[in-house]
This record gives structure tokens, sequence and C-alpha cells, in this order.
């Protein structure tokens, strides 16, 4: 949110520009650029949206704001944020976008936390033209939507769960049971796992849904331990990624290959469960520091400035999102048109690598399988993009 001194400190400074009778243009040019949002900071979204997102907006600002301003075709101006809670509701979510660019009429903004809240969102951001980088979002329902201001970073469900089922396939899995959140992320996840799978040789041996908020996932753990299959799926949520984790450890669930969603390249989840504790354990992740020189420079930037780690996988799309967004505002400038023109257009490096858009859709990242191996989240597939070999059976829980 915006602090109130900083908004007098800037009229007071405009102000005086104007008793200088200096050129309007040149008052422009020294206002800060207005960049809205709106963030869980409370309710389910939290952990996520603070893992993954916030943190990465703020240390954004505080270091293009050290180097003196975001540079707009050549000129430094400040960045002021201006967001707040939108309390893990989409309703309130969709309200604050509307004010931030229908009435506040800010510059930029910047996406909100998880599918549901940018499913919501993205329709509005397309109408008011706003070029909308979303890096928290899967759903093949929004690439179909075919909005051309809004842009999806991560992988999504086919490629991710491609990549999952080539792994599985390469090192001898033969049975396969799945639960899945029974929200648009776990349904299309879900459905994608089931083309996936098709031809693959390795057979589903039973598959469950489950209610956002779970309190208890032990009985269908133990039916599914029951069925003793190579592999366990989870498209799960950050809290239900840990309770699927101690809940197989408490019935005595080990899979060969034990997979869950998000959460699992938080550093909250090795925290929780210990570093032997996730030994092993694969999920959703695309890089780490090993990734290259500029994803270690983010990692070590983030811990410096926000006193803890950043995910192994949202986060670095996130910070990809803004490294895109500040070379298209140094390029273009402010002209929302030309930003979408420019992020539609370019291949852009970044510190995951190459990034290029196909409609809404990333297709210059790979969908990729990552695993805890000695506290690190290691992409472990596809091996052209590994910063560790697989270990092919997880051991243990510990």
């Amino acid at each position: 949110m915006a602090h109130p001194t900083r908004r007098l400190v800037i009229q007071r400074a405009a102000a005086t520009v104007g008793a200088m009778s200096v050129a309007p243009q040149l008052l422009a040019q020294s206002a800060p650029v207005r960049v809205g949002y709106a963030m869980a900071r409370t309710g389910p979204w939290t952990g996520g949206a603070q893992t993954s997102q916030e943190p990465n907006y703020l240390l954004w600002a505080e270091q293009q704001n050290a180097a003196g301003g975001l540079d707009v075709k050549g000129v430094r101006r400040k960045i002021e944020l201006i967001s707040s809670d939108d309390r893990s509701d989409v309703e309130t979510c969709v309200r604050t976008y509307q004010k931030l660019m229908a009435s506040d009429k800010v510059d930029l903004v910047l996406a909100p936390w998880g599918s549901n809240a940018n499913f919501a969102v993205a329709p509005l951001a397309n109408r008011l033209g706003y070029p909308f980088l979303a890096p928290t979002a899967l759903s093949k329902r929004l690439i179909e939507m075919k909005l051309p201001y809004f842009f999806l970073m991560l992988q999504q469900p086919a490629p991710m769960t491609n990549a999952l089922v080539d792994m599985l396939k390469a090192n001898g899995c033969k049975t396969l049971a799945c639960i899945y959140v029974d929200d648009l992320f776990g349904l299309e996840n879900y459905a994608a796992l089931k083309v996936a799978l098709q031809g693959s040789g390795i057979q589903m041996v039973e598959d469950k849904s489950y209610p956002g908020g779970v309190k208890d996932l032990s009985p269908v753990l133990r039916s599914i331990k029951d069925k003793n299959p190579d592999a366990f799926v989870g498209f799960t949520y950050p809290p239900d990624t840990i309770l699927a984790s101690k809940q197989a450890k408490e019935v005595g669930f080990n899979p060969k290959f034990f997979y869950a969603s998000v959460g699992t390249a938080f550093p909250l989840y090795k925290n929780v469960m210990t570093p032997a504790g996730a030994e092993g354990v694969l999920g959703m992740g695309s890089w780490n520091g090993k990734t290259s020189a500029g994803a270690k420079a983010y990692f070590d930037a983030h811990v410096a400035s926000q006193k803890k780690e950043p995910d192994r996988w949202a986060s670095g799309a996130c910070w990809a999102s803004l490294e895109i967004l500040t070379n298209a505002v140094k390029q273009v400038g402010l002209e929302r048109k030309a930003i979408r023109d420019y992020v539609a257009g370019t291949t852009h490096k970044t510190i995951l690598g190459d990034i290029k858009f196909t409609g809404s859709e990333n297709v210059g990242t790979p969908g990729t399988v990552s695993q805890w191996q000695n506290g690190e989240f290691e992409v472990v597939w596809p091996q052209q993009v590994a910063t560790a070999k697989l270990n092919p059976a997880k051991p243990a829980w510990k």
C-alpha cells in the first residue's frame, strides 16, 4: 500500500515544479510510475502469494528505485507500488483491479496469485488494455480465451504432465494413483495427466478428487497404499501438499515416486518436512540457483532483501515476468498497446532461459519435474535442463 508520506512528498514536489513553470512533459517525466496489484495477505492463498509473488514485486521495485527508477525509454522514474490485500477472495480481487485500472488509471498492473484469481481478472485487464503477465496461473481455458493482453509465464498442464509421464515411463513405472483438488487447477492437470498416460504403458489404479481446504487425506492415502502403486501424483495446493506428505508418512505409504504440486518447491516444504524427510520427493519446479548466472544473482538478492529464499518454481517465473516488463518499458515506454506488442512479438532473455509466447502461452520453457536432493530442489527432467540426475527410488520417510 502506498505510504501517505510518500504521496505528500510527491504532491509538494509537483507544486514546486509547477511554480517554477517547468514544461508539463518534464513534470510527467519526474512523476513516479504507478504500478498496481492485489495480493493475498490473509486467507488460504497467502502461503503461495507471499512466497512466489509479493516478495518479488517488492524486490523489483527496490532494485529499480535504487538504480534511480524504472527506465522509461531512457528516463528513470521511481516506482510507486499501489497494492492491497485481496483476502484470498475472487470478488475482492476483481473489484480491486477494476478500481486500479478504470478509476485510478495506474500506469501498469502486476498479476494476483493463482489460477482462479487470474481467470477472473484477465478478461477485465484485456478489456481495459492492460498487459498482464501472470506467473502463478495454470489453465488451458485461459489460453483458449485468446486474450491478446494476457500472458501465462508457467508451463501449462499438458507440457508439465507430459514431462512427468515421460520421466516415469523412462524409469520403469507401471502403476500410478492420483489425487487432485476439485477446482480449475486440479481438474485441468488431472485431465492432462489422463491424456499423457495414453499409450504410456502406465496404469492409473486409483484417482480421487478432494475439496479445497481439506483437513484429512489419510483415508484416501490408505486406500491408495493398499493398491501399492509405483507412483503417487497429487495435484495439490501448499497446505494439501504438506498434509498429503505428512499423512503418507503416518500411514506408511512410501511409493517409488511421490509427486506433489504447488508448495513442493517452497522452502517451507523442506523446513516442515525437514531436509531428510523431503529427500526424494518430486514436484512442480523449473529452476534453482544452478540454472543460470542470472538465476543465482536473483536468488542471492532475494535472500538479502526479503530475508528468505524464493521458491524453485513460480518465483522464477515471477522474476522472469518482471524482467520482461522492465525491458518492454525500456524499449517502448508506458504505452500499453506497445508493451503488449513487444511482449507478444519478442523472444525474451530471462533467468529461466529464452521465453516466447504463442498467444497467451509461454512456449519457450519446457515442462519440467524437480526433486528434493540434499536440501535443494533440483530440476531432474528433462535431462537437457536438469541441474541434477533423478533419484529413481524415493528413500523411506524420515
